[in-house]
């Protein structure tokens, strides 16, 4: 990340350029430009957001938590989101565009050796964030390196965990994250106060302390109230 793609996303004006026509909500490819530099980003307006039963409206918010909290335990793992209140449609999160190679998701980068270590880090904040909707689909490829993407459907103060990233089950957790993991427990940040609500805040704090009491990636539960997986996989 340079500190000229926080200025664009942050400051640029931005034009659509299409519709993701396989996203259940608005999402929008846009062109946002600052000072003659230009930088393709993911805008999802709260407006085109389909009302949930278990979540509250917003969703883009979450996205924008997803992001802090992954930089708040150093994963680097979601490309840059930041929200933007004069967007065409309203408030929404801008995500700066990920060049994937469209021919990968998680179910074909898994097997290999070079990328277990980013999937056991994913796989660590699933959990912390309670992701209820890590697809296969949501695993990016871009050049040697992965992103995870899509991420409305986190924090839920209920438990909620559903991800096809299960195959690290019982894997150790490498020791920089916990600590970073046990930072999050005792002084979350600033930026996911104002994001979360305070029981949501609490109840990632609960399934920090039990990840920091194991040490380890858990097992899928199959007899929670939820199912373990999304649907679709991909």
């Amino acid at each position: 990340m340079t500190r000229s793609e926080v200025e664009i996303l942050s400051k640029g004006s931005i034009e659509v350029q299409a519709r993701f026509s396989n996203s259940s909500n608005s999402t929008l490819l846009v062109n946002v430009s600052f000072e003659g530099e230009d930088l393709l980003a993911v805008y999802k307006p709260e407006e085109g957001e389909r009302p949930l039963w278990d979540f509250p409206g917003g969703l883009w918010r979450r996205e924008i938590a997803a992001y802090q909290l992954s930089e708040f335990l150093g994963l680097d793992l979601i490309p840059l989101t930041l929200p933007r209140d004069d967007a065409p449609f309203g408030p929404g999160s801008l995500q700066r565009y990920v060049n994937e190679d469209t021919e990968h998701h998680y179910f074909t980068i898994r097997d290999d050796p070079e990328h277990h270590a980013t999937l056991r880090a994913i796989a660590a904040f699933d959990v912390v964030a309670n992701n209820s909707d890590r697809k296969s689909g949501h695993v990016l490829l871009e050049g040697h390196r992965l992103w995870g993407i899509d991420h409305g459907l986190c924090f839920h103060e209920e438990e909620k965990l559903r991800t096809v990233v299960w195959d690290f089950s019982g894997d150790s957790i490498e020791p920089g994250l916990l600590e970073r993991i046990k930072m999050l427990k005792d002084s979350p940040p600033i930026e996911l106060i104002e994001l979360l609500s305070p029981r949501e805040i609490a109840a990632m704090g609960d399934r920090a302390d039990a990840l920091l009491s194991t040490g380890v990636l858990p097992f899928p539960d199959e007899d929670g109230p939820y199912p373990p997986y999304p649907w679709p996989l991909v």
